[in-house]
């Protein structure tokens, strides 16, 4: 990525906050997009190293105003396009609202690049898309199932980029992530929630801890994303990140709490647990493609991160509302 003008969306997010760090590091020339708000605040990239941010172009717009986005991704060579509304639970209230940004946004994304003729899209997708597996470990041939309204708005944002590869030949790459952690993530995860509330009261409460996930370490999901931008001839491929390891909520609440240092007592939170139906009961990524592809491979084991997110929370409580049910 050296020298290369990039694009980042949701540049100010969690995983797009750590992206565009990593990018500044390897000497591209970032676009930063962030979500306009009165404030000029740039969310997660108001936390990096003060040269970090000076070496950053940061426009602020909206992902649904089709106009703005041609604009931000005028004169760029490489799209990471990351920008996302995520939470699950929110889904259920608000559906309108993952259409307008995970569809439209993805679709003005996506014919900003066939206009402006940029060299590679890399378009961020979710294991959230798979559903329950009906096989594990989940390769990209499984069966996409829309669970959430959440997980149906980024079905519809991968097959328009689908679409626009096999269309209009743009050099989309989708790379599926799963479940990824770490310093910067919201409360609205499993991880942040149960350490903000270890770490500052004597109950934590949760959802269900019968699913199973792939957990997998911010800087890893980077890793790949980078990868992806860079490597030859996997245009039109969508590539899974993810350990091969799964864990279930009950195993990843302990490891949680042992992080913490603190002796705290569990309960169970019924507005927690999703709908019968919509609950994803099992996510085990097979990466083969990835690693073949791109020479990927996570490096952080589960325990590592774990402590190293518990650290960071730690030192940064006055961000999260331990008290609050994050939706």
């Amino acid at each position: 990525m050296n020298g290369k003008s990039v694009l980042v969306t949701g540049a100010g997010g969690f995983i797009g906050s750590h992206l565009t760090e990593a990018l500044v590091h390897a000497g591209a020339r970032v676009r930063a997009l962030v979500h306009y708000n009165s404030r000029s605040d740039w969310g997660h990239l108001e936390s990096l190293d003060p040269r970090a941010r000076e070496a950053l172009e940061v426009v602020a717009g909206d992902l649904r105003d089709p106009f703005y986005v041609a604009e931000a991704a005028k004169g760029v060579e490489v799209i990471f396009h990351l920008a996302a509304l995520i939470p699950i639970p929110y889904s259920y209230r608000a559906p309108q609202e993952y259409v307008d940004t995970n569809v439209r946004g993805t679709l003005n994304v996506l014919e900003a690049a066939r206009r402006h003729g940029t060299s590679r899209v890399l378009h961020t997708s979710t294991s959230e898309t798979y559903g329950t597996a009906l096989y594990t470990p989940i390769d990209e041939k499984h069966p996409l199932q829309a669970q959430s309204p959440y997980s149906a708005s980024k079905i519809g944002a991968d097959k328009l980029a689908e679409s626009y590869s096999c269309s209009f030949g743009t050099p989309v790459v989708t790379v599926r992530p799963f479940n990824t952690y770490g310093p910067r993530q919201s409360a609205r995860a499993f991880l942040p929630t149960v350490l903000s509330q270890a770490l500052t009261l004597d109950v934590v409460r949760v959802g269900s801890l019968e699913p199973v996930r792939d957990m997998n370490y911010v800087q890893d999901t980077v890793d790949g994303l980078l990868r992806a931008a860079a490597a030859p001839g996997v245009e039109g491929q969508v590539l899974n990140l993810g350990s091969g390891r799964g864990v279930r909520m009950a195993e990843l609440l302990d490891l949680a709490i042992q992080a913490t240092g603190r002796r705290v007592r569990v309960e169970h939170d019924p507005r927690r647990v999703r709908p019968e139906k919509s609950e994803v009961m099992q996510l085990i990524c097979d990466a083969s493609r990835a690693r073949a592809a791109l020479g990927w491979q996570p490096r952080v084991t589960l325990e590592e991160g774990v402590a190293r997110t518990a650290s960071w929370i730690a030192d940064h409580l006055p961000d999260y509302k331990p008290n609050l049910y994050n939706v």
